[in-house]
């Protein structure tokens, strides 16, 4: 949860309880409610504000800081300059024409409506973020689940013992240095900051090319359809909208269903991804290939002396129970589902 908006228990009932749960109840420690357990992005508890801010927080102090903006008014910091895309279409069906109006809640920016519009008709329909849909809704989640705000700003961590702040913000100096990215939508052949034809002089020096054809021009390449989606290595046709990422270089273009997490396959929120052994990685995954992640807090573990059990890791001082809150080293335990529990809770379930 954002800083200066505390969660309340009231009027936020968890999406996957169904009612059961009557509203978020914050653990001290573990990102989850103690009423039923669901994690906090289950109970949809950021607002578009919140998410706008964190990723501006993200970018900011990266190459991508173009795509935030200072608040007026505000405390300094950077928010995201989300791209919204409200597309408005004639209704004749009816006596007198009326207009639909479909507001897409992120939309790839500087595009033409209508190569925006091209880029979500390539996207599955049940994950085009319009508002008010269940698209929408899982483009938040993965905002949460995939970025979470305790990967990025120490302040939200409850896990951090005393001299690693230092670590966890050069961690994150780190990673926004070396391996995050923002997708850039464009025609095949047209990614990396212009047409490839207006840059003859590259030809032969830019090691980042889509392939050559015999005889050397690129255009033909493109023609015959060269050009192949990185993760399907299916042909690309040269009117479809591709995602580039930078850091992959420009002879690398991916289907926009195809842009997903090498490690967990999940489509790319708003195409931010981390650059890793030549793929691109979720946030949460990427950071979990640098650090083990408390299996309690859900937080990147910075010290070198915690819990290891069956793969999954623990601070020392969360290496507790689930439900009672006894601390478990060097005590009988159950492991469910990456939950710990005591022998006594354990036997009670």
């Amino acid at each position: 949860q954002m800083s200066g908006s505390q969660p309340q228990g009231r009027g936020v009932p968890c999406l996957r309880c169904r009612g059961l749960c009557t509203g978020f109840e914050p653990h001290s420690w573990r990102k989850i409610c103690k009423s039923c357990k669901c994690s906090q992005e289950e109970h949809s508890l950021s607002s578009e504000l919140d998410d706008d801010r964190k990723i501006g927080r993200l970018l900011s102090g990266s190459k991508y800081s173009s795509l935030t903006a200072r608040l007026k008014g505000g405390d300094g910091a950077r928010v995201y300059k989300r791209n919204r895309m409200i597309v408005t279409n004639p209704n004749i069906s009816g006596k007198d024409p009326t207009f639909d109006t479909i507001t897409y809640e992120w939309a790839p920016p500087g595009l033409t409506q209508k190569l925006a519009m091209q880029y979500m008709e390539l996207v599955p329909k049940e994950l085009q973020p319009v508002a008010g849909t269940e698209g929408a809704l899982q483009r938040r989640r993965r905002l949460a689940r995939q970025l979470p705000l305790h990967d990025q700003d120490p302040a939200q961590c409850r896990g951090l013992a005393e001299g690693e702040q230092r670590l966890m913000e050069e961690f994150v100096r780190r990673y926004k240095a070396e391996a995050l990215g923002v997708g850039e939508v464009a025609l095949p052949g047209q990614g990396g900051g212009g047409k490839e034809e207006e840059k003859p002089q590259d030809k032969s020096t830019d090691p980042g090319r889509a392939p050559e054809s015999p005889n050397g021009a690129l255009e033909s390449a493109a023609a015959a359809g060269h050009y192949r989606c990185d993760s399907c290595q299916q042909p690309v046709p040269g009117d479809c909208p591709v995602v580039y990422a930078d850091r992959a270089g420009s002879s690398r273009q991916w289907h926009p269903a195809c842009f997903v997490c090498c490690r967990c396959s999940e489509p790319l929120v708003d195409l931010i991804y981390f650059w890793k052994g030549g793929a691109a990685w979720c946030g949460r995954h990427y950071c979990e290939s640098l650090r083990p992640r408390c299996a309690g807090c859900d937080e990147i573990i910075f010290s070198e002396d915690y819990q290891q059990v069956e793969g999954l890791a623990w601070h020392n001082k969360h290496f507790a129970c689930l439900e009672c809150e006894t601390l478990l080293t060097g005590k009988p335990f159950a492991l469910a589902k990456a939950s710990l529990l005591c022998t006594t809770c354990s036997q009670s379930r």
